[in-house]
Order: structure tokens, then sequence, then C-alpha cells
């Protein structure tokens, strides 16, 4: 007997599985952003990557159970020591299931 809710490959839910876009200002290039951000994803089992931006942002886009993701994005808004966060844009957005890990990109 189907049990009404589909799994994804991570064993969650599909319908718990989400998507965030973030664009985050400030001093964040430059000060270890990009790997911080990555410990902290893969810390928290997400997929996705992030990159520096020509304006001197750092774009980051996450897909994973919504609370991780929130978990994230939370963090995104402190940043690394050294760094300076004055404000994170956030797209919430559908799982799409593209990513198997998370990444820095160029």
């Amino acid at each position: 007997m189907a049990s009404g809710f589909q799994l994804c490959a991570f064993g969650f839910k599909l319908e718990n599985m989400k998507r965030v876009l973030l664009k985050i200002t400030g001093r964040v290039q430059g000060v270890g952003f990009r790997y911080s951000a990555l410990d902290e994803a893969r810390q928290f089992g997400l997929t996705g990557w992030v990159r520096n931006t020509p304006d001197g942002a750092v774009e980051l886009v996450a897909e994973g159970p919504e609370e991780q993701l929130r978990h994230l994005v939370s963090w995104c808004h402190l940043g690394p020591p050294g760094g300076r966060v004055t404000d994170v844009s956030e797209q919430w957005l559908a799982y799409t299931g593209e990513f198997d890990s998370f990444r820095i990109t160029y």
C-alpha cells in the first residue's frame, strides 16, 4: 500500500524540500565567506553552490530540507568572522534536485 508521499534521494519527504537563492551584501568578499558557507551547507547536508559576484556580493543557491535551509540562511545573516553582512535577499523556490553536492563556483 502506498504511503501517500514521495521521498527524495536524501530520504526526506519531497514536500519538505525547498530551494533558496540568496544574495548577501556587505564586506563578504576576501573574508572567507564562500569557504565558510561551503562548510555550513555541507554540515546541514545541503546541495547547491556559492560564488562571488562582480558587484562585490556573494550569491548562493541551496537545496534541501526547509529546516536546514533556514539554518543556513540564519548563518548567512551573520557570516564568518572578519566579514560584515549588511543585507541578505532571499528568494524561496521549488526544489529541483539538480545538485548532487555543494560547491564553490566561479
